[in-house]
């Protein structure tokens, strides 16, 4: 029990940086029809409450496409599918209308408890709908009239902002109006894409079956890149391509995902809707549990600045504990601070270098090297490595040398070789502690 207590208190202490970071922002969900028909949709009700609670603006918009189908079969009304899109007919609208209007009475009433003892006790959500967004018609498209399949025309974004300044949750569904009082039929993909883009959004998330984008090997991707995600949808298109079905929900995803990215929204999160906690999972965790895709990697190498000291203490106190580098102070590392390299993931510093030059004989000493064990696997050492490498060059030295213990075998398969100390410059003779008894090794550059 005080062990579990323990994780609890620990990961809430972590997460704070995130709450502070979240507060204020407005966030929008997409939640397909598979996702409010899943036994887990009504925890995510309780995760969408808990934001509403830390001050996260929040936009919901839902889909229907499983309980469209349903009512099709139930009416034995043809689906059809021209180039990836439903052909709404007159007889289709009406079906799109009834489960739209369903759902979204179920999500308004889900969001309205507040039972005692469950997670939504006091919440008083107040969620708002509307006519928000404007669409036309998609028209005749490759020869076959859409009918009421429509595209988004226009979101009313300054409506939209006025509810979220009042703290209301902004429900909408993928149906869209016109100046001519139709209705048409959207892809929620669409109108979430549109909505993030138009109100500036800091975030899109989207809920699906798979919960993510995964390598060859069946891992999850924590992080990929627009052009990335972009490819990923042309290769799964050429392979998959039948114009008389939907594509997958992964590359309806991926593709917005792409779309808000070139749009101006920082970050798209694909998360799972079947697993609990998922959202909550990606946003108050360092490493997340699904795929976000950014224009630009938030992972960088850059100089260390006094405001680091902290992380990098943080991340070499347990190294420092096993033996595997010396103890440094916190005056020490404040004061050789300017010395140092660091690797952000983010705001958290999951990796560092110090280079200690000694100009006179042109050569460097590569200190403090770690990364995070949670990081530990990938190219990070070998990219911090070669920045400090670089600075190195930048400071017109040719040679940088190491003091090791434990990890040689990394270093000899990066191009070191072992050197005895006396050829270390003088400098670094003189301080040389013969007690860790550690081999030095050298390398030109």
């Amino acid at each position: 029990m005080i062990n579990d207590n323990n994780q609890y208190v620990n990961w809430f202490r972590h997460s704070s940086p995130y709450i502070n970071a979240h507060r204020g922002k407005t966030f929008v969900l997409m939640l397909g029809g598979e996702a409010l028909a899943d036994d887990n949709f009504g925890n995510i009700i309780h995760d969408i409450a808990l934001l509403n609670s830390l001050g996260v603006k929040l936009v919901l918009i839902h889909g229907s496409r499983p309980q469209i189908e349903a009512k099709l079969e139930q009416l034995h009304i043809s689906d059809k599918v021209h180039h990836h899109l439903r052909v709404t007919d007159s007889e289709t609208l009406q079906c799109v209308i009834e489960a739209a209007a369903s759902l979204r009475t179920e999500v308004e009433a889900k969001l309205s408890m507040g039972l005692a003892n469950s997670p939504m006790h006091g919440a008083k959500i107040r969620v708002c709908s509307g006519n928000f967004v404007s669409a036309r018609p998609v028209g005749i498209y490759k020869g076959v009239d859409l009918c009421h399949t429509g595209e988004v025309r226009r979101v009313d974004s300054e409506a939209i902002r006025q509810q979220l300044s009042i703290n209301n949750i902004v429900l909408l569904s993928h149906l869209g109006y016109s100046p001519t009082g139709e209705i048409f039929n959207l892809a929620v993909e669409d109108v979430a894409t549109q909505v993030a883009a138009s109100l500036g959004a800091d975030k899109l998330i989207m809920f699906g079956e798979d919960g993510g984008v995964r390598d060859s090997n069946d891992a999850l991707r924590s992080e990929i890149l627009a052009d990335t995600a972009e490819r990923l949808v042309s290769q799964y298109m050429a392979k998959h391509d039948n114009p008389d079905q939907p594509p997958s929900e992964l590359s309806r995803h991926l593709k917005a995902a792409v779309e808000a990215s070139r749009n101006g929204v920082p970050r798209s999160h694909l998360i799972s809707y079947r697993e609990d906690g998922a959202l909550v999972s990606e946003l108050f965790s360092r490493n997340g549990i699904g795929t976000m895709v950014i224009e630009q990697s938030y992972e960088q190498i850059r100089p260390a600045t006094i405001e680091d000291v902290g992380g990098v203490l943080e991340l070499i106190q347990p190294m420092e504990q096993a033996g595997i580098l010396v103890r440094r102070s916190r005056e020490l590392l404040e004061a050789e601070i300017n010395c140092f390299t660091v690797i952000d993931l983010d705001g958290a510093i999951v990796g560092c270098a110090a280079l200690y030059p000694f100009s006179d004989e042109q050569a460097a000493e590569l200190a403090c090297v770690a990364i995070a064990s949670e990081y530990r696997g990938g190219d990070r050492g070998d990219k911090l490595l070669m920045a400090i490498e670089e600075s190195a060059r930048r400071q017109q030295l040719n040679r940088l040398f190491v003091l090791t213990t434990r990890t040689a075998h990394w270093f000899i398969e990066r191009g070191f070789v072992e050197t005895e100390v006396s050829n270390l410059p003088n400098g670094k003779q003189a301080l040389y502690n013969f007690q860790r008894n550690s081999k030095a090794f050298s390398k030109s550059i």
